[in-house]
């Protein structure tokens, strides 16, 4: 399967495909997610995901905000290529021409894992004020000598034109997709998450692009911004996360500083999708907090 992601096809049945909308900008044609009513919320994925997995949490959030979701570039359903490829700042430059043809602000922007850290450096720039919420966050660079292998080892598998269609075929095994996210994240997630991500994992451009993504991101000098953030963070850990240790989430949240570490149990990389109630019942807890939200709207 080396073709892109056909949204007539495999998007026929995909997870929120009526709230779905494509939006272009320059060089890019993005699928996002919009749902819902009141002060704009921005919900970013996960490298090798998509919008498909804030599908548990949009339905409750759509109450409250206005929910934008989108397929981050070189991802799922959007198309095209930010100008400067996808790194961490064509990425930001990328999504601010995005939430600008909104035309409307957020008020408030999650992220999971480098979701998280695209949230984070996107509210710095923004505004100091602008709150922030980073689930299961890579924030940090790899522990030892990972760090300086693992940067090395994507940008040869980026490179590699082999690759992503190596991984496409093993994904496409009975079986391995869901053997692979027990292995990488340790979560157990819905079988709707589970086909989705089959169907992710099985296509080498979005392969690709996931590979594209690691080989340009640069996460220590995103860990060396950290103290500069003067963003109210709140960052939702779980113990049991098999892709990012816990410690490295508390070194983050303590260079951070207007930072908040909340460590939940029994969940894993992908908690938000395992648990949805968890998430948003944070993500409220939070803009209440933050002002986001009155108190009267936010009796969940």
């Amino acid at each position: 399967m080396s073709s892109r992601l056909r949204w007539e096809s495999e998007g026929r049945d995909w997870p929120q495909r009526e709230a779905s909308h494509f939006v272009d900008t320059p060089g890019m044609t993005w699928r996002v997610v919009r749902a819902g009513a009141g002060p704009m919320l921005l919900l970013l994925h996960g490298t090798g995901s998509s919008a498909h997995s804030w599908a548990g949490a949009i339905s409750e959030l759509s109450r409250y905000f206005t929910v934008i979701a989108p397929d981050l570039p070189g991802h799922a359903f959007t198309r095209g290529r930010p100008r400067g490829g996808l790194s961490l700042r064509a990425i930001i430059q990328a999504l601010s021409e995005l939430v600008a043809s909104a035309e409307a602000i957020p008020v408030m922007v999650v992220g999971h894992s480098a979701g998280a850290a695209i949230a984070v450096e996107y509210a710095r720039q923004l505004d100091p004020d602008f709150p922030v919420i980073g689930f299961n966050p890579a924030l940090m660079p790899f522990p030892g000598i990972a760090a300086r292998l693992f940067p090395a080892m994507a940008k040869l598998l980026f490179v590699n034109p082999f690759a992503p269609r190596i991984f496409a075929r093993m994904a496409r095994v009975p079986g391995e997709t869901e053997r692979f996210l027990k292995r990488a994240t340790g979560s157990h997630i819905p079988d709707e998450s589970v086909r989705c991500y089959r169907t992710l994992l099985g296509n080498s451009r979005h392969c690709e692009g996931a590979l594209e993504m690691m080989a340009n991101w640069d996460l220590p000098a995103l860990a060396a911004a950290l103290p500069t953030v003067r963003n109210p963070v709140l960052l939702v850990h779980s113990r049991q996360d098999g892709a990012i240790p816990l410690e490295q989430v508390r070194e983050a949240a303590a260079l951070l500083p207007r930072g908040t570490l909340v460590v939940e149990e029994g969940h894993g990389h992908l908690a938000h999708e395992e648990n949805p109630a968890m998430a948003v019942q944070h993500i409220i807890a939070f803009a209440r907090l933050q002002g986001v939200l009155r108190q009267e709207e936010t009796a969940i």
